[in-house]
This record gives structure tokens, sequence and C-alpha cells, in this order.
């Protein structure tokens, strides 16, 4: 009797279990109904103008409500991923580089891309798919890199091509923006072509993702808000800022300190600061750094440089812009993908049903009077893939070369 009873016992546990399991199987699969949908974008129709600073800057308030009304007549036929690819599309055509929205996504995968001159290369991966670091993107599926680049500029804005450069990259590796692009058909899998092969490779969870990177050029050598080192053979203080934000352990003010004692020991003839891998933060940050620089002996045009590209945005192309109009500092690089005057100070709020992130812009920053478009270098530097794989930095090679 005992036995029975313990039998049945687990028979009922094991049927709960199997309950739970469906229950939240169909949880996570479940997709947004019609109704859900059209009241998101009545959400974001009634907020979005109420807390930007000012939405139709670039859009006629007029496009900007015709637009809304365009994604609820096809909000039929969206799913999730089609969803929120009509919201890119909203969003490039506000016009605003901060206003944008960040879904929550999952699973990528395990490939980062980066732009050459030589097209666009896998840079780093897992262990699994470390054969396929530096192979050329070719494709995915059927469509071609070319195919794949007009179907990002319909979500990326791209009057800014630095701007469209770095989301292409990201979103080349977002399952989820690839499948709601008709890229690809299944979240799971994708073939992707790479020096005209084709691999089959399959995303995972984020938390899973674990790149190794073999590649030792100096600016992506440590990962860290700021740090310094020398090259000693060209007496060159070489300083990246890679992100507007204090370190926990080493407050900026003393690093600064550090650094300038180490100038005043070591007497550098050259100064390097770096900011092409920094996408922003607090820009005040630097502050420190700026002041003493101005009455140093590095302060002078053949002494300071300054590298942008890319990836320098936001807080960190505002001290760029500083450096070039207050300091005499030669700009080397790229364009950034941030333009000198823009809106920001970003601020952000949840879709109700999708819960979508919406970014948009609390204040005008006009950090250039009269200047158009992101902040252009005085030296520009085009990066082959063949330099990287050596561990070859063209900016920092051209510095070197100066008298």
């Amino acid at each position: 009797m005992h036995n029975s009873i313990y039998q049945n016992s687990r028979r009922v546990v094991f049927v709960n279990l199997i309950l739970l399991f469906f229950y939240f199987s169909n949880v996570h699969c479940q997709s947004l109904s019609q109704v859900q949908i059209i009241e998101d974008l009545d959400f974001l129709k009634k907020e979005l103008p109420t807390r930007h600073k000012n939405l139709f800057a670039k859009i006629s308030e007029q496009d900007f409500y015709k637009k809304i009304e365009d994604i609820k007549e096809k909000s039929k036929i969206l799913n999730d991923e089609s969803f929120e690819i009509e919201l890119y599309k909203l969003t490039k055509s506000i016009g605003d580089e901060h206003t944008k929205l960040e879904p929550s996504y999952e699973n990528v995968f395990p490939l980062q891309f980066d732009f050459f001159k030589e097209g666009i290369f896998v840079t780093n991966t897992d262990a699994i798919n470390a054969h396929l670091r530096y192979k050329k993107l070719n494709g995915i599926n059927k469509n071609t890199s070319r195919g794949i680049i007009k179907k990002m500029k319909t979500i990326i804005k791209d009057d800014n091509q630095s701007y469209f450069d770095v989301y292409t990259q990201f979103f080349i590796k977002n399952p989820r923006i690839l499948k709601g692009l008709d890229i690809i058909a299944s979240n799971q899998e994708a073939n992707f072509i790479l020096d005209n092969t084709t691999y089959l490779i399959s995303s995972l969870h984020k938390k899973n993702l674990l790149l190794q990177s073999t590649v030792q050029i100096l600016r992506d050598s440590r990962n860290d808000n700021y740090w310094y080192d020398f090259i000693a053979d060209n007496k060159i203080l070489y300083f990246n800022y890679q992100s507007c934000a204090e370190k926990k352990n080493t407050p900026f003010k003393l690093f600064n300190d550090q650094l300038f004692s180490d100038i005043k020991k070591k007497k550098p003839q050259k100064i390097i600061i770096d900011l092409r891998n920094n996408s922003g933060g607090n820009s005040a940050i630097l502050d420190p750094f700026l002041n003493k620089l101005r009455t140093t002996y590095l302060n002078e045009k053949d002494k300071l440089y300054v590298l942008i590209g890319r990836h320098t945005f936001s807080s960190a192309l505002m001290n760029a812009v500083n450096l070039k109009r207050n300091f005499n500092a030669t700009l080397i690089g790229e364009a950034t993908s941030g333009n000198v005057n823009h809106y920001g100070e970003t601020r952000g709020f949840r879709l109700p049903n999708s819960r979508i992130l919406i970014g948009y812009s609390t204040k005008y920053w006009e950090n250039w009077k009269g200047y158009n478009g992101p902040l252009l270098p005085d030296v520009e530097v085009e990066y082959s893939i063949h330099n990287y794989r050596k561990n070859i930095d063209e900016a920092i090679e051209y510095i070197k070369k100066l008298n």
C-alpha cells in the first residue's frame, strides 16, 4: 500500500513537471498578437513626441504619425521579428542617432565582424569556430554581402557611413534582425559564406558566448576604461581612453596623476590619445586630463595626436571636438559615427507588450556651430585586414614616422 502511494506521488510530480514545461515553453515562444502590436504603437505614438527634445526636427509630424498608421495596417501579418524591423525603419526616419530601439536579444551568432578596406571580415570567434577567423564575408544563405548591406540600409541611418558600418557589424550576428529582414529563416542557424565557402553556424545564448581573440594589436590589447603605455623606441606616450566612465578601483583623478607623473619622468616627445573604441558616457570624466594637458609642452601641433574612428560616439566625440577646437591636436583616423552637433542625453521607456526599450534624446548639443555631419580627421587612415592580422596599426605607424 505504501509503495503504491509513493508511485502515485511520483507520477503526479512527473505530470506536473511536464505541464510546467509546456506552460513555460508556450510563454517563451508566444508571439505578440495584433492587438498587442497596436497597443504598443499607440503607446509609442503618445509617449515619444512628448518625451523627446525635438522629435520633428528631421521628420514632419504628419509623416511620423502616418508611418505608425502604416505599421498598424500591416499588424495582422507581423510577427515579433518583423514588428521590430518596422520599428527600426520608423526610428531611422526620425534621423536622430540617439533615438533608437533596443530590443532584448538572447541569442547571437558566435562571430564578430569588422569593416576593412578589403571588405567585411571575421575578427573574433569562439573556440569552436576559430578556423573562421580573418575570413571575408561573402554572404549569408542566399543573400550576397551587397544584398545584406542593401537590406541593412532600410533600418540603419546611412547618412553617416561610420554610424552605418558600426551598426551593420553588430546586426550581422543578430539572428532576430537577420530573420526579420528575410536574410535567414531560422533564429537557430544560418549558412555564412566566408572566403567563398559555406559554413553552417548555430546561434547560442549570449551567456554561453566566449570569444577568444588572438589579436594583440595595441588598441585592443586591454579591455579597460582607460590605460596608457609607452612606445619606447619612438618616445611616444600612448593613452587609450576606451570608455567615458570611472573605474571602480581606480578613479580617473588618481589615474591621471600617475599618468602625468610618468610624463614628467620619461619626457615623451609625442602623446597619442586613442578614442577609437570609445562610444561615450560622461564627457566630464576626461576634464582632469584636459586641464593638465593644456599647460604642458605636449600641447603642440607636432606633439599632440588624437585617434578617432567609427566607434567614436557621443561623449567621446565631444571630447574629440574639444581637443580639436581648444588644443593643438591633429586628428588621425576615420570619421566618427556620431555627428558633431546632435541630439543626445538619452533616456528610455519600454513598450508595454513587447517590452522593447525605446531610447530618446532629451537635449541638443551644439558642439561646433555650423559644423555639419561627423567629425572628420585631419589625416584619413584606411585599415587593412592584412595589417590587422600582423598586429600593425596604420594610424600609430603613421605617427611613428613623423619627425
